[in-house]
């Protein structure tokens, strides 16, 4: 792993590598500087002058005391002496490591995007995992609070999950590429050993910096070496976009819901989130419609019929190169399903097809089951009330099943009679009937719902 270059400064740039390593190696096996000092038989202000990088020219003897005291095995041993030896090992610039460069301009999500940036700026959390359905914009989140953040000072390292869709353009000669593979690769359990890789605590040592894991699964990282990496280097944050929640201690589950629609009666708010995306992507498609009163209503209208779910309404507005909104809106009114297929990206539909169809399997038997019934009553919204009349299960067993299905991203909360209602996601509606048939027709109604 090269995360090291020659510098003309020579020793100074030295001793700091050098003073991250040995400092690395101490936390690593718990002793405390005046255990190495007794071990070593270096003197304490030695100790900590060198892992402050404060030693102009540490001796060859010095060090070898000092790997002896520590144990290293021969490669960090080496590792050790070369940091001494070449003379010119330096941090790579990671000031200049950018997050990749967004393909959509950002639509909303300025508030969430504040929180996460305040939050891992702070250091008030160490671990946020964006947890939501395909689709719904959590990598453009991660990219936005990335970009904030750099902005602020702090080097970023980003690594897209091998499979995921890289909504981004990463830059090609990005320092941090290598690096932040070699965190990936060790919070997912590769190399023999638990140790962090000596390279990555001289790169980073106590800096501030962010690494972004988009597009992580979560089943396969590792919470204890999750724990020697922050213990380690103590300036990092991590922030992971993921289908599930990691689960683990100190994480931060950031649930992100699809953007707010408008109400499908009433007045058109051409201000509402997912009408101010959709507008967005019509001017990339259909530049000829103006968007007048009626062209607001028909689109207010497949703007909360789809939930606000970005993907879902970018592929429905692909389909206006092809017909008129009035069309749209009668094939989203008769069978969704065909319009989750984006017509400029065959990709885009394949993939979330095959997402939420994963979300779906993922789900407990009970959690399917009762997403079965509710897609098959036929209805807009139901309550807690419902699930708890549907599955005939205690209150507290029915709560925590609908949050597991909002974590899930298969419903969203929903505020439209001013209560606190739910709806099953259009997109899930979609693969569920295309799955399971038809809706059953004559099924039960959950009580206390309107018709869509």
């Amino acid at each position: 792993m090269a995360t090291t270059i020659l510098s003309p400064e020579g020793a100074t740039a030295a001793t700091a590598a050098l003073g991250s390593l040995i400092r690395g190696h101490r936390l690593r096996i718990g002793l405390t500087q005046r255990e190495l000092a007794d071990l070593s038989t270096i003197s304490v202000r030695a100790i900590r002058d060198l892992e402050k990088g404060k030693a102009q020219r540490p001796r060859t003897d010095t060090v070898r005391l000092i790997a002896d005291a520590l144990r290293l095995g021969p490669r960090a041993r080496t590792a050790l002496e070369d940091a001494v030896r070449r003379g010119g090992a330096r941090h790579l610039p990671l000031e200049r490591s950018a997050p990749p460069v967004p393909l959509h301009p950002l639509i909303e999500r300025r508030a969430e995007a504040a929180v996460i940036t305040e939050e891992l700026r702070s250091g008030a959390e160490r671990l946020i995992t964006v947890v939501g359905l395909s689709g719904v914009g959590k990598t453009r989140l991660a990219l936005e609070a990335a970009a904030r953040l750099h902005d602020a000072g702090l080097p970023v390292l980003w690594h897209t999950a091998p499979g995921a869709v890289a909504d981004c353009l990463p830059a090609d000669d990005d320092p941090a590429a290598a690096p932040a593979a070699d965190c990936a690769g060790f919070l997912h359990g590769d190399g023999p050993s638990d140790t962090v890789p000596p390279a990555l605590t001289a790169l980073l040592g106590d800096r501030a910096a962010l690494l972004v894991l988009d597009g992580a699964d979560t089943g396969r990282l590792d919470f204890q070496r999750l724990g020697r990496l922050l213990r380690e280097l103590p300036g990092l944050r991590l922030l992971v976009t993921a289908d599930t929640p990691w689960n683990v201690p100190g994480e931060r589950l950031f649930l992100l819901a699809p953007l707010e629609a408008p109400a499908p009666t009433g007045t058109a708010r051409p201000d509402a989130p997912a009408t101010r995306f959709f507008l967005d992507r019509l001017r990339r498609v259909r530049p000829d419609i103006v968007p007048d009163d009626r062209a607001l209503t028909d689109i207010a209208w497949l703007c909360h019929r789809l939930d606000g779910h970005p993907l879902a309404l970018a592929a429905a507005a692909s389909w206006l190169t092809v017909c008129d909104l009035p069309t749209l809106r009668g094939i989203v009114e008769s069978d969704p399903a065909p319009l989750l297929d984006h017509l400029a990206d065959g990709r885009s539909g394949s993939h979330l097809r095959e997402s939420v169809g994963r979300t779906l399997a993922g789900l407990p038997a009970g959690h399917r089951s009762l997403i079965t019934e509710l897609c098959a009553a036929g209805r807009d919204e139901f309550l807690l009330e419902d699930v708890v009349r549907l599955t005939g299960l205690p209150l507290p067993h029915c709560g925590r099943t609908v949050r597991d299905l909002l974590v899930g991203g298969v419903i969203r909360s929903s505020t439209d009679g001013g209560r606190s209602a739910f709806r099953v996601l259009c997109v899930v509606r979609a693969l569920a009937s295309a799955t399971a048939g038809a809706p059953t027709a004559g099924a039960p109604a959950p009580a206390g719902t309107a018709a869509a």
